[in-house]
């Protein structure tokens, strides 16, 4: 069955970096565009990035570019989500999905950004 694994979150500090990990299985990998959403407590899932087979990005906010960076290993099944310079507005639960959202939500990873 399709299954997808988010990990790397976790307690970071303003200004930190995380390298956020998405693995897919029961997909055919390579026909999907992948994207990384978030949800922020209180708040509704929003996108965040997204990234075709062929590697063409898109990123939904103007506070995420320069700081977000979207990549993919075909090879792995595996989505990742580079981001530096965190903010405390950056804190949420990120989620990986197809680009539409087409399969089911994994548990998603915890990033918190606080000193």
């Amino acid at each position: 069955q399709v299954q997808l694994v988010e990990s790397g979150g976790g307690l970071v500090q303003p200004g930190g970096s995380l390298r956020l990990s998405c693995t897919a299985s029961g997909i055919t990998f390579t026909m999907y565009t992948m994207g990384w959403y978030r949800q922020a407590p209180g708040k509704q899932r929003e996108s965040v990035a997204t990234i075709t087979s062929g590697g063409m990005t898109i990123y939904f906010a103007d506070s995420m570019k320069g700081r977000f960076t979207i990549s993919r290993d075909n090879a792995k099944n595996t989505v990742y989500l580079q981001i530096n310079s965190l903010k405390p507005e950056d804190t949420a639960v990120y989620y990986c999905n197809t680009v539409p959202a087409s399969t089911p939500w994994g548990q998603g990873t915890q990033v918190t950004v606080s000193s």
